[in-house]
């Protein structure tokens, strides 16, 4: 089932040129699952502080990575206050763009100003633009979506909403703007102008139909659809560990529906607080190459190391 709905809908993944067509895309997605062989095929230690990285992409033969930059960590309310379960934080948001030795080449710092806003989520671009949207570090709050030429690294106010927006996906293709509450329980659509930009303020909000892995990154593929990639860690093993399962997701926004899911089985080889995360933990991207798909990983905070697998 998962072969046949994979190869009537893919063919196309973000690359160096955004939304190209690639040859077997159908073929080489189709084929993962479970199954499938994720070949290590090298790794990108990044000379620069990196903080907690949210989303990525690859364009051409640069990298770009949004991530928060923690100042004050949010600390649980015993009660509610004023809607909110924590205390807002305090921290910066930034887009970083680097090269494929790891070298810094920009940081665009974003939502300067903005008060209790600075968590970026992850990124999608149209092939002019990358889109990040920046939240509170806490659900059900409010969030602002920039877009950032690529060229100049100019950035513009896209809209500004009531919700802890963390992933954003542009179809360029059917006209559509979509974004992710905390956790990708809420799922908001919009539709765009001939610039870009949301004819209307008000969003079409529907409930995600799984609660398997929380979306961390999301980017634009064929159509309407989008690849999704992200974790859900689970407590109570005996060996006192939070597990975390890694996944990807084959997302129809416009019907709101999943269609189609698998695993990722890698882990980081690098511990946080002493426990083993899914690779799949913090930002992913992936291109077509020689060897058939490569993704991209970068699972921990700080000095990250970007991790590259081919899949068959």
């Amino acid at each position: 089932m998962l072969k046949r709905l994979m190869l009537s809908c893919l063919a196309m993944v973000s690359t160096g040129t955004a939304f190209a067509a690639l040859p077997q895309v159908q073929s080489d997605l189709a084929a993962l699952g479970r199954g499938s062989s994720w070949t290590p095929a090298g790794q990108i230690t990044l000379a620069f502080e990196t903080h907690h990285p949210q989303g990525m992409l690859k364009i051409g033969d640069r990298y770009f990575m949004s991530s928060v930059e923690i100042q004050e960590r949010p600390e649980k309310y015993q009660q509610p206050q004023g809607g909110m379960d924590r205390s807002p934080g305090k921290g910066r948001a930034h887009l970083f763009q680097f090269d494929q030795n790891g070298k810094l080449l920009r940081d665009i710092v974003l939502a300067e100003g903005e008060g209790d806003i600075y968590h970026p989520g992850g990124i999608d671009t149209d092939g002019k633009y990358i889109y990040v949207p920046v939240a509170e570090y806490r659900p059900n709050s409010r969030s602002v979506l920039y877009r950032i030429e690529i060229k100049t690294g100019k950035v513009e106010e896209v809209l500004r909403y009531n919700d802890h927006l963390g992933g954003v996906v542009i179809d360029p293709v059917g006209g559509k703007l979509h974004m992710v509450s905390w956790g990708s329980r809420r799922w908001y659509s919009w539709d765009l102008n001939g610039a870009g930009l949301p004819i209307t303020a008000t969003a079409r909000m529907q409930a995600n139909p799984l609660s398997y892995i929380d979306y961390q990154d999301c980017h634009h593929m064929e159509g309407e659809l989008a690849l999704c990639s992200g974790v859900a860690y689970m407590g109570g093993h005996p060996s006192g560990e939070s597990i975390g399962l890694g996944g990807l997701e084959v997302v129809n926004f416009n019907e709101g529906r999943v269609v189609a899911g698998f695993p990722v089985p890698l882990w980081d080889p690098v511990k946080t607080d002493g426990v083993t995360r899914a690779m799949a933990t913090n930002p992913f991207t992936v291109w077509k190459a020689d060897k058939g798909l490569r993704f991209a990983f970068a699972p921990h905070d700080g000095q990250t190391v970007v991790y590259l697998y081919d899949v068959k």
